[in-house]
């Protein structure tokens, strides 16, 4: 089992649409496990697919605590079928736009219909950051971000900063 590499915005992949799993499997499952060990080596608390390069509808997410036990949730084809009209918001930041915050406002109650770990069809009422993390995650599979709830300005702010970082990475020191 070994760690991804993660993609950085901005990164056409990024704004692809992912495909539905046809079966769960061992193959499936070991990209699963890759997943939640690249999550947490980048101290993440989601990953969606598309994030290493795979346009699969499949997240993993965690948001236990440090001091707390893992508790890992794998969704497979998820699929919202209930938003609550109440809303919240939440501080928002993305392995595939690092270093960038910003303030969210998503319904605070989401149902998620999903296929587990195991092949099993399940189904999932979520609040709070549970919630936030799952729709964020969803819109992954979409090829939404979360600037993209910003407006122009900001969004394009942050996108040329990313720009930036990356022409200083790429840049080879002698």
């Amino acid at each position: 089992m070994s760690k991804r590499s993660i993609i950085i915005e901005p990164d056409p992949i990024l704004r692809k649409e992912s495909s539905p799993i046809e079966q769960v499997d061992d193959e499936l499952r070991n990209l699963l496990d890759e997943m939640l060990k690249t999550m947490y080596s980048a101290s993440g608390i989601g990953l969606a697919a598309v994030q290493i390069g795979i346009l699969k509808r499949l997240i993993v997410i965690d948001i236990s605590k440090e001091d707390q036990s893992k508790n890992p949730i794998f969704l497979v084809n998820p699929e919202i079928t209930f938003k609550s009209k109440n809303t919240s918001v939440y501080e928002e930041g993305c392995l595939s736009l690092p270093g960038h915050f910003a303030e969210i406002e998503r319904p605070a109650e989401c149902k998620v219909n999903y296929i587990d770990y195991n092949g099993q069809k399940k189904e999932l009422q979520a609040n709070g950051l549970l919630a936030t993390c799952i729709q964020h995650e969803i819109d992954h599979l979409n090829g939404i971000l979360f600037v993209d709830y910003l407006s122009k300005l900001k969004k394009d702010m942050i996108i040329k900063k990313l720009i930036k970082q990356k022409k200083e990475i790429d840049k080879i020191v002698l």
